[in-house]
């Protein structure tokens, strides 16, 4: 190298301090740290990366993890452990323990000790003798003097013994180099080590939210179907009759009461029953028509009662354990107060007029999109007063309609302005649309999503989407709805009862959080036309009161059974999990088999699925017993948590599971030892 070239720059290009050790493939990390990663309070957090450095001297690396408002310079080391197939690659588990914004820096470094350890070890099997072994005993003593100096009184005695004895020429050799080896310093040194080289990575950022992020069972209903039936005559449901039917909620174990807008409903261009475009002076048309002349999005519809009765209606479901999520569908019907007050909100056609939503080939002209592209301050500060509006009414949950038909930014804007004063506000998306949006909105913030497991019915598809969706785990968390009011999948409608069981368990056992829609529990299941997913006689546009008691006694109800699956799920912290899905395989392509950990518990749950409602499947399992943190030799009893009965397990079992009289296993595993790992790659 010439000498007139600055030592600090080669090829142009500046020496950086944070390259001196190979630091690469961190994670979590979404979109290269643009955005937060997740995880909710009391989650054990895998955190990854590959580390390495040149020669042959050792390299570890530890995990900086910072709490909210700190910032890291006093945490205590978090050593990171080898695992896996790969030399490389480093593992460490934090577990947050409030919500907030925390951040982590993998910070990579030499390892004298280590590297010293493993030379004076390999130089005592060779042969050499303490003449051939001088400097490498004093540079380990020196080693240790430097960690004395830090270490507490309790244990500087013994490094300073350690550090002598390997100076101590009138001792044998292996007795001058016992005390330093010695398990209990070891492991001492081991936690307070000499770091060298430390080379510190990009810090990112993980977003902590409340447990109910990503474990919940929700239920939804329809207030205004509450009423009584008079004479034959359904009559309007308010919020004190629909309160009525939150106890049998609550005791079928759901935690979440999800609403579709409780609004005034536009009178212009008002839907009939089965979305006709003639409505008789009954119809109540539909709650997704949001305003009218009573009032807009921060306005409850007069027949469901007041502001009041609606606090008192939230108040009640907390009384019974349970929350109230609320829909927000930013659209307004003709004669919304917006249309009125900010006509420049809306689409104006050539022709004048306002144009109204669109799907081809479906119309919906009881509703007018939003322009956000208008205006947008305007409408990003009254979307955001509507919400306050709403969470200063008890709500803490949003079902947030469409989301993908609006702006990006609208959506990272709004959801991290709440964050800022209220970090316990969840956002669901409603994003059936293509994966792209999808993962982006969860991205940018939302905190579940509804997904695409409704239409996922064959083995290979559901373990494929499982997969996708454990390993994005760090930034998206499923909703696994078995039906809504706009989709009635074919399964439900030819399955008969024994896919509703089907469909039910696998829901609640593969994802932490799933739901249901009113009337699931019914069997309802006649399409409004051949080839359609939409109810016959929908909800969405008339009311439906629906004869809970007589369903029950007469046995023509799943209540009991989906009591039993949110039961288990309570006492199973692996179910509410999401990363540690793992899929084992069976010989039968109509059988499912898959497991669920929790390292925090040492909980493991063993689920397998018939996905023929109509005929007994037979099948062998052949399970990945390490993934139970289970050697492959291993025998251990499983007990169904349906049905009580209990079996000696290993890693092949036979199964044999009739439709009509149970179509699944759930196995609680007996002593498994759980080992944290992270997702698998989709």
């Amino acid at each position: 190298m010439p000498a007139d070239r600055d030592l600090d720059s080669v090829a142009g290009m500046t020496r950086r301090a944070d390259l001196r050790l190979g630091i690469t493939d961190v994670a979590p990390v979404v979109s290269c740290g643009s955005f937060s990663a997740r995880a909710v309070v009391g989650e054990h957090l895998p955190i990854t990366a590959t580390v390495f450095r040149e020669g042959h001297d050792a390299v570890a690396a530890n995990v900086v993890w910072t709490p909210p408002g700190e910032d890291g310079a006093a945490q205590p080391l978090r050593r990171m452990a080898r695992f896996g197939q790969e030399p490389d690659r480093w593992i460490a588990t934090v577990v947050p323990d409030r919500d907030g914004l925390w951040t982590y820096q993998v910070e990579a470094w030499s390892d004298p000790l280590a590297t010293w350890h493993h030379a004076v070890e390999v130089k005592i099997e060779a042969g050499q003798g303490p003449e051939d072994l001088a400097n490498d005993l004093e540079e380990g003593a020196r080693l240790l003097d430097r960690v004395a100096g830090e270490a507490s009184d309790e244990w500087r005695e013994r490094v300073t013994d350690a550090a002598a004895a390997l100076r101590d020429t009138s001792r044998e050799l292996t007795a001058r180099v016992a005390p330093a080896l010695a398990a209990g310093l070891q492991e001492y040194l081991h936690e307070h080590p000499v770091r060298e080289l430390v080379t510190g990575g990009p810090r990112y950022e993980v977003w902590v939210d409340r447990p109910r992020a990503l474990y919940g069972s929700w239920y939804e209903f329809f207030p205004r179907s509450e009423g009584p039936v008079v004479g034959g005559t359904p009559t309007h449901g308010t919020f004190t009759t629909a309160a009525d039917r939150l106890p049998a909620i609550a005791d079928m174990g759901f935690d979440v009461v999800y609403l579709p807008p409780i609004h005034p409903i536009g009178q212009v261009n008002r839907k009939g029953r089965n979305n006709t475009l003639t409505p008789g002076p009954d119809d109540v048309g539909s709650p997704w028509a949001i305003g009218s002349a009573e009032g807009g999005h921060d306005a409850v519809h007069p027949q469901l009662g007041t502001m009041d009765d609606f606090r008192a209606f939230v108040a009640r479901a907390q009384e019974l354990g349970m929350e109230v999520a609320l829909d927000l569908a930013l659209q307004a019907a003709p004669d919304h107060p917006w249309v009125t007050s900010h006509p420049e909100w809306f689409t104006t056609k050539p022709d004048g007029t306002i144009a109204y939503a669109e799907n081809p080939p479906k119309k919906y002209q009881d509703i007018y999109p939003i322009n956000f592209d208008n205006d947008p301050e305007g409408i990003y500060a009254e979307v955001l007063r509507v919400v306050r509006v709403w969470m200063d009414a008890g709500v803490r949950v949003f079902r947030v309609d469409n989301p993908h038909t609006k702006p990006l930014d609208f959506w990272h804007w709004l959801i991290w302005e709440v964050k800022k004063t209220d970090p316990d506000v969840l956002f669901l998306a409603e994003a059936f649309t293509r994966p792209a949006m999808m993962h982006q909105l969860a991205r940018i913030g939302f905190t579940q999503s509804y997904t695409y497991f409704t239409w996922r019915t064959a083995r290979g598809e559901i373990e494929d989407y499982g997969r996708e969706l454990a390993s994005n785990s760090h930034y998206m968390r499923p909703n696994f709805f078995v039906n809504t009011p706009d989709i009635l999948h074919e399964s439900l409608q030819f399955g008969g009862p024994p896919m509703f069981k089907i469909r039910a368990v696998l829901a609640a056992m593969m994802s932490p959080t799933w739901g249901v829609y009113s009337g699931f529990e019914l069997f309802e299941h006649v399409a409004v036309r051949p080839g359609s997913e939409e109810y016959l006689d929908s909800e969405k546009y008339q009311l439906r009161p629906r004869d809970w008691a007589a369903a029950e006694a007469s046995g023509h109800s799943l209540a009991p059974y989906l009591r039993r699956l949110n039961e288990i799920r309570r006492a199973h912290p692996a179910l509410q999990q999401l990363r540690t899905l793992r899929f084992h395989s069976v010989d039968n392509p109509n059988l499912i088999c898959f497991s669920k950990t929790d390292p925090g518990s040492q909980d493991a749950v063993i689920v397998v699925v018939s996905l023929s409602s109509h005929h007994t499947q037979i099948g062998t399992t052949a399970l990945d017993l390490p993934t139970l943190g289970l050697e492959w030799y291993e025998r251990f009893a499983v007990t169904d948590e349906l049905t009580g009965a209990s079996w000696d397990w290993g890693q092949f079992n036979y199964v044999e599971l009739d439709p009509y009289r149970e179509p699944a296993h759930v196995f609680s595993v007996t002593r498994p030892r759980v080992v944290q790992v992270p997702p698998p790659v989709a």
